[in-house]
Formats: C-alpha cells, sequence, structure tokens
C-alpha cells in the first residue's frame, strides 16, 4: 500500500476524525490487531461473534497510529468515526483503487472462479507485477482487505468477486471498479437464495454494473445464459470449446494423467498450451486466462510458458500420490457442476485398481438438493467402482448410484465421519483412486486425513 494521511481516508469514507485537527501517516490497513505494525490503522470491525472495538486500544499499544470506529473510543490514538466500518473499509478501498489508476480483473462464476483468477494471475505475472485475492477473501472484507494489502507497486490487480444473494455483486464491483469483468459459467451454486438459474445470472451480471465505460467483458460462450445476452455496451469476448462462432476456442483436446494439452485459435493467435491441471473443465478456467491475457497484450509463447507452471491452491483438485494410493483432494467446495467434473477426472485418471469416490453433501441446492444430489449418484456410478457419501442429502446419491447400477454392497452411506475413514481405510487397495470432494461446510478433508493417517499406522 501506499502511505496515506488520516485527512485523505477521512475524507473517502465521510468520516469525521475524533481529536479534531489529528494528523498522521498511515502505512498499512489491519482489521485483526493481532497482525497490527507500526504505522497502520487498525480496522474495528463489529461482527456476529465478535467486535474488533474491544481491540482498539491493544491495537495503539501495538503499533496503530489511528483507527476507524463506529463510536468514539477514547483509545488514546486519533479516530475516524463512522456511521459503519465496514461500509468505510470498502469506500476507503474504492478510492485507493481511483488514486492508483490500475487496471482491474474482477473474476466471478459459480464454479471454477477462484482456479481461474489464479490462472490469470499467473498468465497476467509474465509481463506485470500483479497483486490478487489471497485464500476466500472475496467478499465484502475481503475485498478491501485484498485491495489495501497490495504491493505499493502493483500495476495490475486480479479480484475474485463472491456473492449469494442480490445485491452483493453489485456493492463488491462498485468498489473494484474492474476493467476487465470474467464470468466463468452459471451454474446452481446458490439456487437456494437465488431461485433460478436464470436469478444466478441475473446476480452475477451485476459485476457490469462497476464495469469501467472503456471495460471489456470475457464471457463463456458454451453456456446459453451468456452467449445469448442482448442488453448492454461494452465490448464482449467470448471463449469456449463446443461454440466455434467464440472469440478464442480451444481445439484437438487431449486429456492427460497430470494434465491438459489442446490448441488455441482467437484474437488474431494460433498456438498451442499444457496445463498440468487434469480434466476438460481446465480448459475452460485456461481459455478464459487466455483471453485475458491477450487483451492484456501478452505474447502467445508468454501465455503458454505461465499456463505450463500453474499449480492450484488449497484443496482444489490437488493430486497426489501416497503410501501407494493415488489422491484426489478437491475438498474445498462443490456444487453439482464441479461435482460432475470431479467426477470425469476420476473416472479418466489412469489406475491399476479401483476408483473409489468419496463424496459429501453439496450445500444451498434448496429444492433442488434430492434431484441434484440423486443426478450426481447417478453419474457417480459410471465413475466409480465404489461410493463412499456422507451428508443429510448424500443418501440421494447412493440411491442414484444403486440404481444406476452399482451394488448396494459397493455403494454406502454414513452419518460419521470417522467410522467412514475406518471403513475407507479397510475398503481401500495399493493402486485405487480415490476422489474426495464435498461443499466446504461438510470437510470432506477430515476423511482424507484420518484415512491418510490411519494408512500410516498399518
Amino acid at each position: 500500500m501506499k502511505e496515506l494521511t488520516l485527512k485523505q481516508l477521512a475524507q473517502w469514507c465521510g468520516g469525521r476524525v475524533v481529536p479534531e485537527g489529528a494528523d498522521c501517516v498511515i502505512k498499512g490497513i489491519q482489521q485483526d490487531s493481532r497482525d497490527i505494525r507500526t504505522g497502520d490503522m487498525f480496522v474495528a470491525i463489529a461482527g456476529e461473534h465478535f467486535d474488533g472495538h474491544n481491540f482498539v486500544k491493544k491495537a495503539g499499544e501495538t503499533g496503530a497510529v489511528c483507527a476507524l470506529v463506529n463510536r468514539e473510543m477514547n483509545s488514546g490514538i486519533p479516530e475516524i468515526v463512522v456511521e459503519n466500518t465496514l461500509l468505510a473499509y470498502g469506500a476507503i478501498a474504492r478510492e485507493y483503487l481511483k488514486l492508483i489508476g490500475i487496471p482491474v480483473v474482477a473474476i466471478t462464476g459459480s464454479v471454477g472462479k477462484t482456479t481461474t483468477k489464479e490462472m490469470i494471475f499467473g498468465v497476467l505475472a509474465g509481463k506485470y507485477r500483479v497483486s490478487k485475492t489471497q485464500g476466500n477473501h472475496n467478499n465484502d472484507l475481503g475485498v478491501p482487505i485484498t485491495i489495501m494489502e497490495m504491493a505499493a507497486d502493483t500495476e495490475m490487480a486480479v479480484l475474485e468477486l463472491g456473492m449469494n444473494h442480490f445485491g452483493e455483486m453489485s456493492y463488491l464491483t462498485s468498489i473494484a471498479r474492474p476493467s476487465v469483468v470474467v464470468i466463468t459459467n452459471i451454474g446452481t451454486m446458490h439456487i437456494e437464495h437465488l431461485g433460478t438459474r436464470e436469478g444466478i445470472l441475473k446476480a452475477k451480471l451485476e459485476i457490469m454494473q462497476g464495469i469501467r465505460d472503456d471495460g471489456v467483458a470475457v464471457f463463456n460462450g458454451d453456456e446459453p445464459l451468456l452467449w445469448n445476452l442482448r442488453e448492454g455496451t461494452h465490448r464482449r469476448i467470448y471463449f469456449g470449446i463446443e461454440n466455434e462462432r467464440c472469440d478464442v476456442v480451444a481445439e484437438d483436446i487431449c486429456l492427460q494423467d497430470g494434465g491438459v494439452d489442446f490448441a488455441v485459435r482467437g484474437l488474431g493467435k494460433s498456438f498451442r498450451v499444457f496445463v498440468p491441471q487434469e480434466g476438460r473443465h481446465t480448459v475452460y478456467n485456461a481459455l478464459a486466462a487466455i483471453a485475458v491475457g491477450l487483451l492484456q497484450g501478452i505474447e502467445p509463447e508468454v501465455i503458454a510458458h505461465q499456463l505450463s507452471l500453474f499449480h492450484n491452491t488449497g484443496m482444489r483438485q490437488r493430486v497426489f500420490e501416497q503410501n501407494g494410493y493415488t489422491i484426489i483432494d478437491d475438498c474445498y467446495n462443490a456444487g453439482p457442476e464441479s461435482m460432475e467434473a470431479a467426477l470425469h477426472v476420476l473416472q479418466e485418471h489412469q489406475c491399476s485398481g479401483r476408483r473409489i469416490a468419496v463424496l459429501g453433501d453439496m450445500l444451498e441446492l434448496g429444492s433442488r438438493a434430492m434431484a441434484e444430489h440423486y443426478r450426481v449418484g447417478r453419474l457417480a456410478a459410471a465413475a466409480a467402482d465404489v461410493i463412499l457419501a456422507y451428508g443429510k442429502h448424500s443418501e440421494r446419491i447412493i440411491t442414484g448410484a444403486v440404481t444406476g447400477g452399482m451394488s448396494p454392497k459397493l455403494a454406502i452411506h454414513y452419518t460419521d465421519q470417522s467410522e467412514m475413514a475406518q471403513a475407507l481405510c479397510r475398503a481401500a487397495k495399493k493402486g485405487d483412486v480415490l476422489l474426495f470432494k464435498g461443499s466446504r461446510g461438510i470437510k470432506m478433508e477430515r476423511v482424507m486425513r484420518e484415512f491418510l493417517e490411519g494408512q500410516e499406522n498399518n
């Protein structure tokens, strides 16, 4: 972050400085008092289970030179008093982006937005100094954190914007003011809150409300809801596999263990790319990154090189070998579309033993939950030799698998994760490929961890 003054920040967020006339230079902004460094401003966020105002004095004692608060705290350091510190933090981030004037790429979508964000970051880093969203900082607090933690020499920002209700994306895009908008797809994640896929589309398209006048939209052209859009005046670039009328198209796709190889044609360029991430869905993520890279003037050979170095983050389709097993760790989250993609990866992966799908509930599907879990079960029956399912809705996965032709002895539902892990320890054999996947709230990594620990002890 570039150094700012107390008066600048107060003006940006419409706050009142206490004591009047106080001034200081701010070198950074923190909302966690444990992270305070000398010269920082502390933002006191009032959450459901905590209140940062209880830590304002501590922040001052550990180096904070001022605080952003929603009431006077008499903390011994200057304070900017506002009605809502979270909204004020967002206003500060918005004005800071205006001040530094860098291009912003904003990404949203039902599935794959984090992976796409990482690929876009990797491609752009081949030419520019780039900052990106870290972890799951894609909400009303995380976006301001990301912006204010950017290095002072940042030339481009890649921001992931998340939502599950109407109006949330509108607020985030008003902060980001993107010059490039990417929508990866329109799936069924959060349909419980948004009603229909058309409702999800409407909520995602709120991202266009903040796009700059000269901005460009990069959309998945294989998604009819995006391809058939007619409203809007901004330039659109479409990427796809099936729709040959897209601006950036993947051809001659070769799915391999350890990655995917394909040819790219579009925006006046033709070249070949290998991405070390398995599955056909990887091509879509990479195409979005390729389109953004080409729009930013990055040469094809640089794009291809940067994508060849790609490594995903967290628990997103991490494939590794341990104790004779191949593990596909895709525990970070799950919806119908990403579950289907993960099962395809399992099905396509070379295997000397059996393919075992260890699946948890998909959350936030509302009235569609039973049907979608049943459908996943049918898909799993075609992809796996054994299915273990956990969670309230996942009984329907087992029903779908059995009606799809799998023996009831090989498709089993569990209500206890430790019991599930123990059963998996007994069932799995060296040479098996195991997929672990479920929604974030289900925490399927616990089953994976207990299984691997159990194998270590055997």
